[in-house]
């Protein structure tokens, strides 16, 4: 999901629904409807000039316009808004959270839930893709129509559209919720503007309205075979941004979401193409249809506006990658990482500073490397058409295991497919034209999430050799052993071994507190444990307590705060007078152990290196940590 402003907004009960709706659909027309409503800048001009097959003629014209009515009709309408949606991992949405559904971590490596589990991450990892590509592309497509202007500007383009990048990377530390309350009205305003736009050229060629005709997508096909197909790669290009309705859906509810689509959202993007359609039909030889509607006096207005609108799209896009990386991390398929909570209110406003200037670097990259939002348009859409392929497929399961009736899963699931598998066809030919940048990136990012799961297995399996049962320990220790004041609180996983901590420090310190409390946090499979579920206690005998944390995979973990409230569960701990003892494992990668090619070994050290340290990442303060050595040979 997008960590956006309007998550608390959604969490504020006014003293009715009915007062709420209307600042909902406006909050979701910002953050979820961006990407999609900045498409009519490049799309339809794609469609005509991203290669030579199809010719500017009226037939072709309602062709590719009634293909574009019935991808918005089918694709978002339909499958996200209809279907889709449905597949709430309690109210949450998003491909991880649809992952989390099939409830796959502890699975054997050959069932097909685990294999569904690598799918899902595999179209996780492509997100980060289109995180990169989105913000160039739109911010790109948006600053070009000054050369619709003047030709003057055309060496501008690109300095123009990095300085403004290079901006909106920088203000991601400030958090979004000082911008986050202009996004819904400028949104507003966005799609007025291609409503007007639209409606004024149609009303000059009403006869372009005959494209609402599925018939002349058939006969498009027909006429044009191949070329038609390499087209559908570009008609793709209007519904880029349908993952993101799914991805919000925790934020609005499906209500608001709904209601700015079919109220706002859809029409105002129908009239916008079918009016560049119906201007293309006076005029073929328009290069910029989007930009050429606009009277000459509203003709750098509307370059305004599309920046800003292109901007808050990138906003939503960034906020989502955020939101993704909290939750691989949670759920424990990358390291952690300095996660910064950028607001009081909202649970959903992060900051991630690495995964910030890793985009930064990558979106400037691709508008120095590409140059133009044309060029772009050939690398955009391979990820996004693959994502909704597994989106589709990962929803069957889901829909699967809820009782729904197999054969009515089965039929819509086909349909749907049959579409999805349409558009991700027709966009592998964008392959070799940089269609490979969002799959190469995609590829290391999943490669690096297995080799973290692999290699925390291993670290794994190496601590608990040398150790003996838990029972065992406490029933063997001395009476006489030395007991001070105090608790002693060891970070551990809660098998029924000796963490190796204990004993690590029991051998070197020869003492043991009064109350030694063994502490696991564990992040489930929903989005949020209420406080009430947090915490399990067991009492184990001789003052051993095991502490059992409760997290969802959107919250923050936050150790001591959890500790304050274990007297209401019938526990008393001094915090004043409590010692954290946390792991310090230094990984020896070897070829003497089985495990991973040394190389990956290497990486997976490299990687635990940089993670995020425990203390930090649970808010542990560090003045009261002992931090244990442990080297292991992996």
């Amino acid at each position: 999901g997008n960590g956006n402003d309007a998550s608390h907004a959604a969490g504020e009960d006014s003293d009715s629904g009915g007062q709420r709706l209307p600042f909902l659909c406006l909050a979701a027309l910002g953050i979820v409807y961006g990407d999609i409503g900045t498409s009519p800048i490049y799309a339809l001009r794609e469609a005509f000039y991203a290669h030579d097959g199809i010719a500017v003629a009226p037939a072709n014209i309602y062709g590719v316009l009634s293909l574009i009515f019935w991808a918005l009709i089918i694709v978002i309408s339909i499958k996200y808004l209809t279907v889709v949606m449905r597949a709430g991992n309690n109210g949450e949405g998003g491909i991880i959270a649809l992952v989390a559904l099939l409830n796959p971590w502890k699975t054997e490596k050959t069932s097909r839930r685990y294999l569904l589990m690598l799918l899902g991450l595999f179209g996780a990892a492509l997100l980060y893709g289109d995180g990169t590509i989105t913000p160039a592309i739109s911010v790109l497509s948006a600053i070009e129509g000054l050369e619709v202007a003047t030709p003057a500007f055309t060496p501008y383009v690109v300095p123009i559209t990095i300085a403004i990048l290079v901006g909106l990377f920088l203000i991601q530390k400030r958090g979004t919720a000082a911008v986050g309350s202009l996004f819904g009205p400028v949104m507003l305003v966005w799609f007025s503007a291609l409503a007007l736009l639209g409606a004024a050229s149609i009303i000059e060629h009403p006869t372009v309205l005959a494209a609402l005709n599925p018939a002349h997508a058939v006969q498009f096909f027909a006429a044009n075979g191949t070329a038609a197909f390499f087209v559908l790669g570009t008609v793709f290009l209007v519904v880029t941004g349908g993952e993101a309705l799914y991805a919000d859906m925790g934020h609005f509810g499906i209500t608001p979401i709904r209601i700015a689509w079919f109220g706002l959202v859809l029409p105002a993007l129908v009239l916008n193409y079918f009016g560049q359609g119906a201007l293309m039909l006076e005029n073929p030889d328009l290069r910029q249809p989007f930009y050429e509607m606009a009277p000459s006096w509203g003709l750098y207005p509307l370059v305004g506006l599309a920046t800003l609108a292109t901007v808050i799209a990138s906003q939503a896009v960034i906020s989502g990658v955020f939101s993704l990386t909290r939750q691989a991390v949670q759920l424990g398929q990358l390291p952690r990482l300095n996660i910064v909570q950028t607001s009081r209110q909202s649970y959903g406003q992060i900051y991630i500073p690495a995964v910030n200037w890793i985009l930064m670097i990558a979106t400037i990259g691709l508008v120095i490397g590409f140059g133009s939002s044309s060029n772009l348009a050939a690398a955009y859409g391979v990820a996004v058409s693959m994502d909704m392929v597994i989106t589709t497929i990962l929803a069957f399961f889901v829909a699967y295991r809820w009782d729904w009736s197999p054969r009515l899963a089965g039929v819509i699931a086909a349909v749907l497919l049959v579409v999805d598998l349409a558009f991700f066809g027709a966009n592998l030919f964008k392959v070799p034209d940089g269609g490979w940048y969002p799959l190469a990136l995609a590829a290391a990012i999943f490669f690096l999430m297995a080799t973290w799961r692999r290699g925390r297995e291993l670290v794994g399996r190496q601590l608990r050799e040398d150790t003996e049962p838990l029972e065992d320990f406490i029933a063997g220790l001395d009476d006489d052993a030395y007991r001070i004041d105090g608790s002693a609180i060891f970070m551990t996983d809660a098998g029924p071994r000796t963490p190796p901590m204990l004993l690590h420090h029991l051998r070197h310190n020869r003492v043991l507190h009064e109350q030694v409390i063994l502490l696991t946090v564990y992040t489930q499979d929903v989005p949020q444990v209420p406080a009430a579920r947090r915490m399990e206690i067991e009492d184990l005998g001789r003052g051993f307590v095991r502490v059992q944390l409760h997290y969802g995979f959107m919250q923050a973990t936050n150790v001591p705060v959890a500790l304050r409230f274990a007297s209401e569960f019938g526990l008393d701990v001094d915090l004043e007078e409590s010692t954290f003892y946390v792991g310090r494992e230094t990984l020896i990668p070897t070829t003497e152990r089985p495990g991973m090619w040394i190389w990956r070994e290497r990486l997976f050290a490299f990687m635990s290196r940089n993670a995020n340290r425990a203390t930090a990442y649970y808010r542990i303060p560090p003045e009261r940590v002992v931090e244990l050595g442990i080297q292991i040979e992996i």
